[in-house]
């Protein structure tokens, strides 16, 4: 039997609205921060190669969390307990991160909410078992809806927080939201499931599978450059500009509110123009997004510039992770996915922990050069292999 079907309609409304706030909580807790945590770690660390390693963290452990956490969730048959500990260690690495008094504490802070980054995983499947099969689609547009919500409205206060009580105040509030978040879901009960051994196999020949890795691999290199960009160095060229806390807010809430608009412009003509070139344009477009940056001399500009990164991220960034799946039958889906989200993470630690080091070797504007033409380079040379249809082996069953 499904899980919707054991709860009556009024229980089932009333638990998925505290999922929904949970979502929302959640995801505020994790971004209330992000705009200004660059220049954050810089006050406690000059070099760019220490900045850049607090940045990495947050992808470096959801890369080992991710597909490990899927599994592990679905062999026990059970989830909210992953949730619960997720929420408490987002509240956690917030917290250390206020509390930071050097940039080992931040390192060790940012790491914590990688873990915590990692819950995105049983929530997303727990929510999707709150409504029947044939509402998957609508589940997923709402969760989507409200993480985007969530993160638009914590990027947008970042800097006024910080005018009002300096940078720990943003991370103590993000704490609270996390905690908040566990006191809306514990009334909920988790639908015991039967336990399910995963099968060592089928996970190995999913991961060799060429439609599901490759769109990973390509969504890798986009986050590589959305890490060293957007939620890494830009920031940091921000304040070369003069700009203020409050301006790095907007600019990163700006990017948000554009990569909605992106997911928009994906839907309405994937089907026309295709899902290989739109990934193509995508590349295009943030490559002249940051190698923009890079060049741009004031501040609207460099507005621009993110604008673009945006644009060109809610292109491309659902469309492979659709294309990630499209071939893979139902009872591998969730394993695939889990798969995807970890092999993209690997590019939000890569982009960060490499491009600080790079910018400490050339400074920041150089790097953003460097980091277009490896962006383009990639993405468009892997994107070729992408094929159009699938073939008998991305027919058969994981």
């Amino acid at each position: 039997m499904n899980d919707t079907l054991q709860y009556v309609p009024d229980r089932r409304r009333w638990v998925t609205v505290l999922y929904a706030v949970a979502v929302f909580l959640y995801w505020m807790s994790l971004y209330l921060y992000v705009p200004t945590l660059p220049t954050y770690a810089q006050s406690k660390s000059p070099s760019l190669a220490l900045v850049g390693t607090v940045l990495s963290m947050y992808g470096l452990l959801q890369a080992l969390i991710r597909l490990p956490l899927g599994i592990v969730s679905d062999w026990l048959g059970k989830r909210k307990p992953f949730i619960l500990a997720g929420f408490g260690l987002s509240a956690l690495g917030a917290w250390m991160m206020g509390r930071a008094g050097g940039v080992n504490e931040l390192i060790a802070g940012r790491a914590i909410t990688g873990l915590a980054a990692g819950t995105w995983v049983p929530l997303v499947v727990i929510f999707s078992s709150l409504f029947p099969p044939q509402e998957a689609v609508r589940a997923s547009a709402m969760l989507t809806l409200i993480s985007s919500i969530g993160r638009v409205l914590a990027t947008a206060v970042t800097g006024s927080l910080n005018d009002i009580g300096g940078y720990p105040l943003a991370f103590f509030l993000a704490a609270g939201a996390a905690v908040l978040a566990i006191l809306v879901v514990l009334p909920t009960r988790d639908r015991p499931r039967p336990p399910h051994r995963p099968s060592w196999q089928s996970i190995g020949r999913l991961i060799l599978r060429r439609d599901v890795l490759l769109p990973a691999l390509l969504n890798a290199v986009m986050q590589y450059a959305i890490w060293t960009t957007t939620f890494g160095f830009m920031p940091i060229l921000a304040e070369q500009l003069n700009a203020t806390d409050v301006a790095k807010s907007m600019m990163v809430s700006m990017n948000l509110l554009v990569v909605t608009l992106g997911n928009l412009v994906a839907t309405t003509i994937v089907n026309r123009i295709g899902a290989r070139r739109l990934v193509q344009a995508s590349f295009v477009i943030i490559c002249a997004g940051i190698g923009g940056a890079a060049l741009v001399a004031n501040l609207p500009l460099l507005f621009v510039a993110q604008a673009c990164i945006g644009l060109a991220t809610g292109i491309g960034y659902p469309i492979l992770m659709g294309m990630s799946i499209e071939h893979v039958s139902d009872a591998g889906r969730t394993t695939a996915m889990g798969l995807h989200q970890a092999v993209y993470a690997i590019g939000m630690f890569v982009g960060p922990w490499l491009s600080g080091m790079l910018a400490d070797a050339v400074q920041i504007r150089p790097m953003f050069g460097i980091t277009a033409a490896v962006t383009l380079t990639l993405g468009l040379l892997v994107s070729l292999w992408l094929q159009k249809t699938p073939s008998k082996q991305t027919q058969d069953v994981s």
